[in-house]
């Protein structure tokens, strides 16, 4: 289902190329509230069930954010650079959530190798991830992450 490359020539040739998608998950109210919990984001529309039927998708949805985290879950196995030391998260270049997610919704990804670059710090790959919730129009989420990958 993934990829492994075992140099930076390897990714080179991979750009652009889409892999996946990779495991699903699902996600449910408790993980919603531990999110909430864990940032202080306890708005109506991520925590209140009965409020939220009122509201306009009829349920809770997951915070974007909350989506964001779940990247390197639904990106793991998608690409694995079998060469250097430690990954260590960059940031991120774009982020966008183009569509909710409601409660119960199942998540997965792709990943796109859209650039490898070198520096004294290593190799920094950017990585565009699509999560889609199943049966949804728009991507739920769409992010262009920088992992440095530590010589």
């Amino acid at each position: 289902m993934g990829r492994t490359f075992g140099s930076v020539d390897e990714a080179r040739a991979a750009i652009g190329e889409e892999v996946g998608p990779g495991e699903s998950l699902v996600v449910d109210q408790e993980r919603i509230n531990l999110f909430a919990d864990a940032t202080g984001d306890h708005q109506w529309i991520h925590v209140d069930p009965e409020r939220a039927k009122d509201g306009p998708y009829g349920t809770t949805i997951a915070h974007g954010y909350l989506t964001l985290s779940l990247l390197p879950v639904l990106g793991a196995g998608l690409l694995d650079f079998a060469f250097g030391g430690a990954r260590i998260n960059y940031g991120v270049n774009k982020v966008r959530f183009p569509s909710p997610v409601p409660v119960g919704s199942t998540l997965s990804a792709t990943a796109t190798l859209l650039d490898v670059t070198e520096n004294p710090s290593g190799a920094v790959a950017t990585i565009k991830y699509v999560v889609t919730a199943q049966g949804a129009a728009k991507p739920a989420c769409v992010a262009e992450s920088l992992v440095v990958i530590a010589p």
